[in-house]
């Protein structure tokens, strides 16, 4: 196998004390707390109340967001297991051996962070149509990036990676889907 070059290790060495420190915001009951909960949340959970959050908003006409958010879900959860067998980036706490993974996981592999690709992906379409919901948007990706960091199961470029790939992939499919319905 080639050896990194120098940079490329620096910015390795830099994402994993990124996940060190991060970690450490999970080490009183409440941050562990938080962190597993809202990691739980981000593998599927989240969905349904952001599906009663928009029908209590939008009526029967948040269908539309709900089905667009559904095909971005079902895309990017598709892709994303592709990605990680592709690429095969150990999670943080397979390599330091002082971090401790918090929950389990479904692999050992954490590029890209699945959970905010799909989370992205969802939340595009969502935004597109409802704008006044960026920022708790924002706030959801926020705190579901942190979680899988704080977790030691991601790296943080894994869920900026995760982040734009979501959108890469949830944006045009939405635009496609508003243009078309």
């Amino acid at each position: 196998m080639r050896k990194p070059s120098l940079w490329l290790q620096t910015l390795q060495e830099a994402d994993l004390e990124l996940v060190r420190i991060l970690s450490r915001t999970a080490h009183s009951s409440v941050g562990r707390l938080c962190a597993i909960g809202i990691s739980k949340l981000g593998n599927g959970w989240v969905y349904i109340p952001l599906a009663i959050v928009i029908l209590a908003c939008w009526g029967l006409s948040g269908y539309k967001l709900i089905l667009f958010a559904c095909i971005n879900a079902g895309v990017t959860h598709s892709l994303y297991p592709l990605l990680k067998r592709r690429y095969r980036r150990r999670r943080p706490f397979l390599i330091d051996p002082e971090l401790s993974s918090l929950l389990a996981t479904l692999d050992e592999h954490s590029f890209p962070s699945g959970h905010t690709m799909t989370m992205t992906a969802v939340l595009t379409p969502i935004v597109m149509l409802w704008p006044s919901f960026a920022i708790p948007a924002a706030l959801m990706l926020l705190c579901l990036a942190w979680s899988r960091v704080a977790t030691a199961h991601h790296y943080p470029s894994d869920v900026i990676a995760g982040g734009l790939l979501g959108f890469g992939l949830g944006y045009p499919i939405a635009l496609g889907l508003i243009a078309i319905w």
